[in-house]
């Protein structure tokens, strides 16, 4: 009689060199983990059991932690199954002030919204690896955003050269810029209008 072939769950076990970007709630007792990783671009995970009192993971799974972690990949979907986690760099210069998380926030989230889910993304990795080294051991300011967003305008081919800021063809893009820009631009005490060579 013909036998169905076992997977073995070890073929669809995934590591990877990560950053955590965001966590969310997924039940009462675990996460929702998002990654940026090099390897396989933006990584989603469910870190089952992560809000227990005593769990492996706890102290782990703090924003911009970077960690290597290993991962199985889900057979239905894109919500895979966070295994094991070594962090690697706590950045705790960068949880120093308000200022640098709000600026490390909003790189997340621009970078979330530039990239595309699961492709290899090296360079934008190593884009964001660099801002937060930068952001551990000096606070946010507008010529860090204004590198950030030429670099990430640079990458999408969209930059437009000369003294236009970036941030204007990243507008053009995704028609609209992560919330996030507004309150860190309010914080740095700089007006967010539309700047020379924008447009929405």
């Amino acid at each position: 009689m013909w036998r169905k072939p076992r997977i073995s769950t070890s073929n669809l076990l995934e590591k990877a060199t990560a950053i955590l970007l965001r966590r969310i709630p997924l039940t009462d007792t675990s996460f929702i983990v998002h990654w940026s990783t090099a390897e396989h671009g933006l990584v989603r995970t469910a870190a089952r059991g992560a809000r227990r009192p005593g769990s492996v993971y706890a102290g782990k799974l703090d924003l911009f932690y970077g960690a290597e972690i290993t991962f199985a990949r889900s057979r239905r979907g894109d919500l895979h199954a966070l295994r094991e986690i070594e962090v690697q760099d706590y950045r705790r210069g960068l949880q120093e002030n308000y200022g640098r998380i709000l600026c490390a926030s909003y790189f997340a989230r621009l970078l979330e919204m530039v990239a595309e889910p699961e492709a290899p993304m090296p360079e934008l990795h190593d884009l964001l690896e660099r801002a937060y080294g930068f952001l551990s051991e000096n606070d946010a300011s507008m010529r860090a955003v204004r590198h950030f967003e030429k670099e990430i305008a640079q990458h999408l081919g969209i930059y437009p050269g000369g003294k236009a800021p970036a941030i204007g063809a990243i507008r053009q893009l995704l028609h609209k810029e992560p919330e996030q820009r507004a309150t860190l631009l309010r914080h740095l005490g700089e007006p967010n209008r539309l700047e020379p060579g924008s447009a929405e």
